[in-house]
């Protein structure tokens, strides 16, 4: 069931007109339909693993940050799909970094082991209790404001 959504959520993406995104904000998209692939799948994963990996060391973003700066706002659950699934992937992505909108550790379930996402957490002075980061506000990196800072720096 998963694949089924994954695999329209991203043809709805695919064939939007725009795919706004805080990476390249010039990034015209036809409107006619284009046929989902698994090279488009691959594509739309790496644009958030790209994202991910900008994610600083002792910072944390969302799904539906992360979701939003790639031009698919109401679709967070697929970044948590791209998470999970990144647990494979080499060079290795920090989605130790990524967490729900209120700063809980949602997706621990799906490292090596249910501690392991917290350990890296507080191994970059990240301070969690019952699961939730403290100071969250403080710790929030948002891609699209902080890579749009880093343009123009």
């Amino acid at each position: 069931m998963v694949v089924c959504i994954a695999h329209t959520i991203i043809k709805m993406w695919l064939t939007s007109e725009k795919k706004p995104n805080c990476l390249n904000k010039e990034e015209p998209m036809k409107k006619t339909p284009q046929k989902l692939t698994h090279k488009k799948t691959v594509e739309w994963m790496d644009r958030i693993y790209e994202i991910v990996r900008k994610i600083p060391k002792g910072r944390v973003s969302t799904y539906g940050a992360i979701a939003d700066c790639i031009g698919m706002r109401t679709t967070s659950r697929m970044v948590g799909w791209a998470m999970n699934a990144s647990h494979r992937i080499t060079p290795k992505i920090p989605a130790h970094r990524v967490v729900n909108r209120n700063g809980v550790l949602t997706g621990k379930l799906h490292f090596e082991t249910p501690t392991l996402m917290q350990e890296l957490l507080e191994s970059e002075g990240i301070k969690i209790i019952d699961d939730q980061i403290q100071q969250f506000n403080q710790l929030l990196w948002l891609p699209e404001v902080d890579l749009r800072s880093d343009e123009n720096a």
